[in-house]
């Protein structure tokens, strides 16, 4: 699945391979049965520099694009495992990066670029509001000191193991603006001060995602925990949505590659009726096409990447490949259910555990629902098929 990487990058992906080594399909399976968070795992990712990929030289980091990234994801699903659990601490920092203060970058990203401090959690879904962000009600009231923030998140992943928390909310009502994704802002929430003013309670899913909803009551935030200009937050979220969407579809590439590997494995080592089932075209037809697909939607993903590295436009790009990729992971994963057949049900095995990841991104971070409506009126201009006041 590459797209002219070059020998450093091919170096790059090497590297994360061989950290991937180290944590085989049994200790994956353990996580999973017990539904741990892989400390282990991320501290590996953290202390080799794989997490800090997109922050620049200038502040720690490695200063590398968007292609790397989709590599260190890719190959962590490739592996076996499952990059979901620590993605959002290479890209989360994007909004702070392109919009927050020189002293907050000075002062925070060094910090995440060493591991020192996590940020791997943004919280901006709510319950009454889902796709459409503009309908959110936590409200972030303004006082002498800073503001005072109130209301209610879901879906906000990995806040157990986050030091730092970005957060969306109003700044003004819905009823006090002329467009409603404005009057937004984007917060920097230090989730070791918070203490008792946010509730966190898990949600427990089909997978060890660990996610959770927030009840924020009376949370405190000195001013410049704002990040960028009041009321721009829904344009700041918005601008890390293509590299969000580019490098999810990386992770469902890995996961398709996975399932076609052990696939083309059994097919042809499993032997039945004196001869390996991957000889029979019902077997190695639907293998053959996933494979295929997943060729394709590479090729896209490597195109998005390679415009958002080069500052240009690339929304349809990104969108199209997120969609294109984990629809290819899931065909992968319902081969691969059905070339193991009744093995492929054992939790020992690993195809049960993978196939249920795999689901995930077909409707998260966004469903594929909207990516096709997306394409549909901006990229054909079709008439807008739903009405909505600004999810992305």
């Amino acid at each position: 699945m590459d797209f002219n990487l070059s020998p450093d990058q091919e170096l790059y992906r090497d590297g994360v391979r061989a950290v991937c080594t180290t944590f085989p399909e049994s200790y994956w399976r353990q996580v999973d049965a017990e539904k741990h968070y892989p400390d282990e795992f991320v501290r590996a990712l953290t202390n080799g520099g794989w997490l800090s990929v997109l922050i620049p030289a200038e502040y720690g980091g490695a200063g590398l694009g968007l292609v790397e990234a989709c590599i260190v994801l890719e190959e962590i699903n490739a592996s076996g495992g499952n990059a979901a659990v620590c993605h959002a601490q290479m890209y989360t920092m994007g909004a702070l990066l392109r919009h927050g203060s020189e002293a907050q970058k000075r002062r925070y990203l060094p910090e995440i670029a060493a591991g020192r401090l996590r940020l791997q959690s943004m919280a901006v879904t709510e319950p009454e509001a889902g796709s459409d962000t503009s309908r959110i009600t936590t409200f972030a009231r303004k006082d002498g000191r800073g503001y005072v923030v109130n209301g209610q998140k879901v879906f906000t992943s990995r806040v157990q193991h986050s030091d730092l928390l970005l957060l969306l909310a109003r700044t003004s009502r819905a009823e006090e603006v002329t467009r409603k994704t404005d009057g937004m802002s984007l917060f920097l929430v230090d989730l070791r001060e918070a203490g008792s003013s946010i509730d966190v309670r898990p949600i427990e899913t089909m997978v060890n995602h660990e996610t959770n909803a927030l009840f924020i009551t009376e949370l405190r935030l000195p001013s410049d925990a704002l990040v960028g200009d009041e009321g721009a937050g829904f344009r700041q979220v918005l601008d890390g949505l293509n590299a969000e969407r580019i490098l999810i579809a990386s992770e469902s590439l890995g996961d398709a590659r996975w399932f076609v590997d052990r696939s083309v494995a059994y097919a042809g080592e499993r032997v039945v009726f004196g001869r390996p089932i991957g000889a029979n075209q019902g077997v190695q037809f639907p293998i053959a096409r996933a494979f295929m697909h997943a060729q394709a939607a590479a090729l896209l993903r490597w195109q998005a990447a390679t415009m958002f590295d080069e500052g240009r436009a690339c929304g349809a790009e990104a969108n199209m490949a997120k969609l294109l990729a984990s629809e290819a992971a899931w065909e992968a994963a319902d081969v691969a259910m059905t070339t193991f057949g009744g093995s492929g049900m054992a939790v020992e095995v690993g195809i049960e555990r993978k196939f249920r990841e795999a689901r995930l991104y077909l409707v998260a971070p966004v469903t594929n629902n909207l990516v096709t409506a997306y394409v549909a009126e901006h990229v054909l201009g079709l008439p807008r098929s739903y009405e909505r006041g600004g999810s992305g």
